[in-house]
Protein backbone atom coordinates (compact mmCIF):
# COMPACT_ATOMS: atom_id res chain seq x y z
CA UNK A 1 0.00 0.00 0.00
CA UNK A 2 1.48 3.32 -1.09
CA UNK A 3 0.85 5.89 1.64
CA UNK A 4 2.86 8.75 0.13
CA UNK A 5 0.85 11.60 -1.38
CA UNK A 6 2.20 14.60 -3.25
CA UNK A 7 1.12 17.40 -0.94
CA UNK A 8 -1.35 18.60 1.68
CA UNK A 9 -4.12 19.27 -0.84
CA UNK A 10 -4.07 15.64 -1.95
CA UNK A 11 -3.83 14.40 1.64
CA UNK A 12 -7.00 16.20 2.79
CA UNK A 13 -8.97 15.92 -0.45
CA UNK A 14 -11.72 13.70 1.01
CA UNK A 15 -12.36 15.76 4.17
CA UNK A 16 -15.93 16.98 3.85
CA UNK A 17 -18.15 19.53 5.60
CA UNK A 18 -19.02 18.53 9.16
CA UNK A 19 -15.95 16.33 9.68
CA UNK A 20 -14.44 15.78 13.15
CA UNK A 21 -10.71 16.44 12.98
CA UNK A 22 -7.91 16.09 15.53
CA UNK A 23 -4.95 18.39 14.94
CA UNK A 24 -1.69 17.67 16.71
CA UNK A 25 0.89 19.95 18.25
CA UNK A 26 1.37 21.80 21.52
CA UNK A 27 0.64 25.50 21.39
CA UNK A 28 2.15 26.58 18.09
CA UNK A 29 4.82 23.90 18.31
CA UNK A 30 4.50 21.01 15.88
CA UNK A 31 1.19 21.99 14.32
CA UNK A 32 0.34 20.64 10.84
CA UNK A 33 0.72 23.99 9.07
CA UNK A 34 0.53 22.70 5.51
CA UNK A 35 -2.63 20.69 6.15
CA UNK A 36 -4.38 23.59 7.88
CA UNK A 37 -3.57 25.85 4.92
CA UNK A 38 -4.99 23.19 2.60
CA UNK A 39 -8.22 23.04 4.61
CA UNK A 40 -8.52 26.81 4.25
CA UNK A 41 -8.08 26.51 0.49
CA UNK A 42 -10.58 23.64 0.26
CA UNK A 43 -13.17 25.70 2.13
CA UNK A 44 -14.77 22.85 4.08
CA UNK A 45 -17.12 24.14 6.77
CA UNK A 46 -18.91 23.01 9.91
CA UNK A 47 -15.77 21.35 11.24
CA UNK A 48 -15.35 20.05 14.78
CA UNK A 49 -11.69 20.58 15.65
CA UNK A 50 -10.02 18.80 18.55
CA UNK A 51 -6.74 20.42 19.53
CA UNK A 52 -4.90 21.41 22.68
CA UNK A 53 -5.24 25.05 21.67
CA UNK A 54 -6.91 27.18 19.01
CA UNK A 55 -3.86 28.83 17.46
CA UNK A 56 -3.52 32.60 17.22
CA UNK A 57 -5.39 35.02 15.01
CA UNK A 58 -3.25 34.62 11.89
CA UNK A 59 -1.64 31.24 12.39
CA UNK A 60 -2.59 27.64 13.07
CA UNK A 61 -6.26 26.98 13.72
CA UNK A 62 -6.76 30.73 13.91
CA UNK A 63 -6.76 30.67 10.10
CA UNK A 64 -9.77 28.33 10.05
CA UNK A 65 -11.54 30.42 12.67
CA UNK A 66 -10.97 33.56 10.61
CA UNK A 67 -12.68 31.97 7.60
CA UNK A 68 -15.55 30.65 9.79
CA UNK A 69 -14.88 27.03 8.87
CA UNK A 70 -15.00 25.72 12.46
CA UNK A 71 -18.36 25.01 14.06
CA UNK A 72 -17.06 23.55 17.32
CA UNK A 73 -13.74 23.64 19.17
CA UNK A 74 -12.74 21.03 21.73
CA UNK A 75 -9.64 22.38 23.50
CA UNK A 76 -7.97 23.00 26.82
CA UNK A 77 -6.24 26.36 26.20
CA UNK A 78 -7.63 29.15 24.02
CA UNK A 79 -6.19 32.31 25.57
CA UNK A 80 -4.17 33.75 22.67
CA UNK A 81 -6.86 34.11 20.01
CA UNK A 82 -8.97 37.28 19.86
CA UNK A 83 -11.16 35.98 17.02
CA UNK A 84 -11.91 32.84 19.04
CA UNK A 85 -13.05 35.04 21.93
CA UNK A 86 -15.19 37.20 19.67
CA UNK A 87 -16.96 34.22 18.06
CA UNK A 88 -17.51 32.56 21.44
CA UNK A 89 -19.05 35.67 23.04
CA UNK A 90 -21.18 36.28 19.95
CA UNK A 91 -22.57 32.74 20.06
CA UNK A 92 -21.05 31.90 16.68
CA UNK A 93 -18.80 29.11 17.94
CA UNK A 94 -19.57 26.08 20.07
CA UNK A 95 -16.81 25.44 22.58
CA UNK A 96 -16.08 22.46 24.80
CA UNK A 97 -13.30 23.40 27.23
CA UNK A 98 -11.68 20.25 28.60
CA UNK A 99 -9.04 19.96 31.35
CA UNK A 100 -5.74 19.29 29.61
CA UNK A 101 -5.08 15.96 31.29
CA UNK A 102 -8.63 14.82 30.57
CA UNK A 103 -8.31 15.81 26.92
CA UNK A 104 -5.04 13.91 26.56
CA UNK A 105 -6.43 10.82 28.26
CA UNK A 106 -9.67 10.80 26.25
CA UNK A 107 -7.58 10.72 23.09
CA UNK A 108 -5.27 8.03 24.49
CA UNK A 109 -8.24 5.85 25.45
CA UNK A 110 -9.61 6.03 21.91
CA UNK A 111 -6.30 4.78 20.55
CA UNK A 112 -6.27 1.96 23.11
CA UNK A 113 -9.83 0.86 22.38
CA UNK A 114 -11.08 1.74 25.89
CA UNK A 115 -14.52 3.41 25.67
CA UNK A 116 -14.47 5.37 28.95
CA UNK A 117 -12.55 6.04 32.15
CA UNK A 118 -13.03 7.74 35.52
CA UNK A 119 -11.17 10.87 36.60
CA UNK A 120 -11.51 13.23 39.58
CA UNK A 121 -10.80 16.28 37.38
CA UNK A 122 -13.87 18.48 37.10
CA UNK A 123 -15.98 16.80 39.77
CA UNK A 124 -18.23 19.34 41.48
CA UNK A 125 -17.93 21.86 38.61
CA UNK A 126 -20.01 22.59 35.53
CA UNK A 127 -17.78 20.16 33.63
CA UNK A 128 -19.57 17.37 35.53
CA UNK A 129 -23.06 18.33 34.31
CA UNK A 130 -24.79 15.39 32.64
CA UNK A 131 -21.94 12.96 33.31
CA UNK A 132 -22.00 9.78 35.35
CA UNK A 133 -20.19 10.01 38.69
CA UNK A 134 -18.96 7.26 40.99
CA UNK A 135 -17.19 7.04 44.30
CA UNK A 136 -14.02 5.00 44.70
CA UNK A 137 -12.34 4.70 48.09
CA UNK A 138 -14.13 7.76 49.39
CA UNK A 139 -13.28 9.99 46.41
CA UNK A 140 -15.66 11.12 43.65
CA UNK A 141 -14.92 10.69 39.97
CA UNK A 142 -16.46 11.61 36.60
CA UNK A 143 -16.84 9.18 33.75
CA UNK A 144 -15.29 10.61 30.57
CA UNK A 145 -15.75 9.06 27.15
CA UNK A 146 -12.93 8.24 24.74
CA UNK A 147 -12.54 10.84 22.02
CA UNK A 148 -12.47 9.67 18.40
CA UNK A 149 -12.17 11.59 15.14
CA UNK A 150 -12.88 11.07 11.45
CA UNK A 151 -9.39 12.36 10.66
CA UNK A 152 -6.26 12.87 12.75
CA UNK A 153 -3.72 15.27 11.25
CA UNK A 154 -0.25 15.48 12.77
CA UNK A 155 3.14 16.94 11.91
CA UNK A 156 6.30 14.93 12.61
CA UNK A 157 9.97 15.82 12.38
CA UNK A 158 10.79 12.78 10.24
CA UNK A 159 8.80 10.01 8.66
CA UNK A 160 9.50 7.22 6.23
CA UNK A 161 7.49 6.22 3.18
CA UNK A 162 5.87 3.36 5.11
CA UNK A 163 4.41 5.85 7.61
CA UNK A 164 6.69 5.44 10.64
CA UNK A 165 6.97 8.77 12.48
CA UNK A 166 9.57 10.44 14.67
CA UNK A 167 8.79 13.60 16.66
CA UNK A 168 10.95 16.14 18.48
CA UNK A 169 10.41 17.12 22.11
CA UNK A 170 7.08 18.83 22.99
CA UNK A 171 5.60 18.15 19.55
CA UNK A 172 4.92 14.62 20.85
CA UNK A 173 2.51 15.78 23.57
CA UNK A 174 -0.76 15.21 21.71
CA UNK A 175 0.34 14.09 18.25
CA UNK A 176 1.41 10.56 19.14
CA UNK A 177 -1.95 9.84 20.78
CA UNK A 178 -4.00 11.57 18.08
CA UNK A 179 -2.31 9.53 15.38
CA UNK A 180 -3.88 6.43 16.95
CA UNK A 181 -7.37 7.90 17.48
CA UNK A 182 -8.43 8.90 13.97
CA UNK A 183 -10.20 6.69 11.47
CA UNK A 184 -7.80 8.15 8.90
CA UNK A 185 -4.45 9.55 10.03
CA UNK A 186 -2.59 12.06 7.89
CA UNK A 187 1.03 12.91 8.66
CA UNK A 188 3.05 15.76 7.26
CA UNK A 189 6.77 15.60 7.94
CA UNK A 190 9.70 17.96 7.72
CA UNK A 191 11.82 15.20 6.22
CA UNK A 192 10.56 12.15 4.34
CA UNK A 193 13.06 9.27 4.23
CA UNK A 194 13.22 5.73 2.96
CA UNK A 195 12.40 2.66 5.10
CA UNK A 196 15.32 1.67 7.31
CA UNK A 197 16.68 5.20 7.72
CA UNK A 198 14.88 5.76 11.04
CA UNK A 199 16.28 4.09 14.15
CA UNK A 200 13.58 1.61 15.26
CA UNK A 201 14.15 2.66 18.89
CA UNK A 202 13.29 6.26 17.99
CA UNK A 203 10.00 5.66 16.19
CA UNK A 204 7.17 7.24 18.20
CA UNK A 205 4.24 6.23 15.97
CA UNK A 206 4.49 2.98 13.98
CA UNK A 207 3.34 2.88 10.39
CA UNK A 208 0.23 0.80 11.08
CA UNK A 209 -1.55 3.91 12.37
CA UNK A 210 -0.68 6.20 9.44
CA UNK A 211 -2.72 6.18 6.25
CA UNK A 212 -1.20 9.11 4.32
CA UNK A 213 2.13 10.88 4.54
CA UNK A 214 3.80 13.74 2.67
CA UNK A 215 6.79 16.05 2.94
CA UNK A 216 5.72 19.52 4.03
CA UNK A 217 7.34 22.81 3.06
CA UNK A 218 7.95 26.34 4.35
CA UNK A 219 7.51 25.68 8.04
CA UNK A 220 7.47 28.72 10.30
CA UNK A 221 8.80 28.42 13.84
CA UNK A 222 6.57 30.55 16.07
CA UNK A 223 5.91 31.04 19.74
CA UNK A 224 2.60 32.20 21.16
CA UNK A 225 3.89 35.04 23.28
CA UNK A 226 7.31 36.67 23.36
CA UNK A 227 8.38 38.21 26.66
CA UNK A 228 11.41 40.48 26.82
CA UNK A 229 13.10 42.31 29.66
CA UNK A 230 14.19 45.92 29.25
Amino acid sequence: MNKVVANADEAIQDIQDGAVIMLGGFGLCGIPENSIAALVRKGVKGLTCISNNAGVDDFGLGMLLKTRQIRKMMSSYVGENAEFERQLLAGELEVDLIPQGTLATRIQMAGMGIPAFFTPAGYGTEIAEGKETREFNGKHYLMEMALHADFAIVKAWKGDTLGNLQFRKTTRNFSTSMAKAGQITIAEVEELVQPGQLDPDHIHVPSIYVHRIFAGTNYEKRIERRTVKI
